[in-house]
């Protein structure tokens, strides 16, 4: 009789680190399908337009017989770079305000948080629609519109974890013995809000490309030239009536397949960044 063998389950870190490990290989492979996939794809082909989802084209092709794989593809990788950007600058000024707010004095902070309470008070989707048409819309205007739209909630953030950091003793320590101000900030304040950094990095992307395909929806975003997954969605709505439903089903779906795979990265980051983490 064969002894049973004893099974060793993924613990609770060890799951979240295959969980990140799967998602971002799936979003490189998006991004680099945007270099590898034929772009004769999204040409016009007028003797397969209209066609349903099939072997020769995945996603089936729109009215000027452009293959829909394709052009999904191309969008979600479109979206990806205006959501690394955008992502990018939020996060880099949700920093800069936070660390200002918690370091600069009361009266910084007072005006800081109102700052943040005035963005707060109105949805995003409005303020970088404002944003966006002031600017005259395109890939600048989508750009700047996220920046300055997405800074809020982290800055709250960092502010709280700033001001915890310095009140600390060891930071205290460190000010007694005569250490110069960008010494603390840089050999104590700077690693304790690294992983908010990188986890509201991670965070604040899924909502920059839903934002971006909404405004690019509406006519506001990116070029209508550019294969963006907002201008896909925006082109078919006019078709969904005559029963070319995959124009819009498959764009979409993979649009909120994209989304969730990068919360799934920042949630299971925070888990593996957080040292009380339990393991099951």
């Amino acid at each position: 009789m064969i002894p049973n063998q004893k099974k060793f389950p993924l613990n609770q870190q060890q799951r979240a680190l295959l969980k990140v490990l799967l998602s971002v290989m799936v979003i490189v492979i998006v991004i680099l399908g945007r270099f590898l996939l034929d772009k004769g794809g999204i040409a016009t082909n007028l003797t397969v337009r209209n066609s349903p989802p099939s072997w020769d084209h995945l996603f089936g092709t729109d009215w000027l017989g452009r293959d829909m794989f394709t052009r999904t593809v191309m969008g979600l990788s479109l979206s990806i770079g205006v959501g690394l950007i955008g992502a990018i600058g939020s996060t880099f000024i949700a920093t800069l305000l936070g660390m200002a707010a918690a370091t600069m004095g009361k009266t910084a902070d007072r005006l800081i948080s109102w700052l943040i309470d005035l963005f707060l008070s109105v949805p995003h989707l409005v303020t970088l629609i404002l944003i966006a048409f002031t600017l005259g819309g395109g890939f600048k205007g989508i750009v700047i519109g996220v920046m300055v739209t997405h800074w809020p909630s982290l800055a709250r953030v960092i502010r709280a974890e700033v001001m915890q950091v310095r009140s600390a003793e060891f930071v205290q320590v460190s000010r007694r013995m005569g250490k110069p101000g960008w010494w603390v900030a840089l050999h104590h304040i700077a690693p304790h809000i690294a992983p908010q950094f990188l986890i509201g990095f991670m965070l604040l992307f899924p909502h920059v490309i839903l934002h971006e395909a909404a405004v690019t929806f509406v006519g506001l975003g990116l070029s209508p030239h550019e294969p963006a997954i907002g201008i896909i969605l925006s082109e078919s709505m006019k078709y969904l009536s005559s029963g070319m439903w995959w124009l819009a089903f498959f764009p979409g779906l993979c649009l909120l397949l994209i989304v969730r795979m990068f919360e799934q990265i920042g949630e299971n980051l925070r888990l593996l960044m957080n040292p009380n983490g339990n393991r099951e």
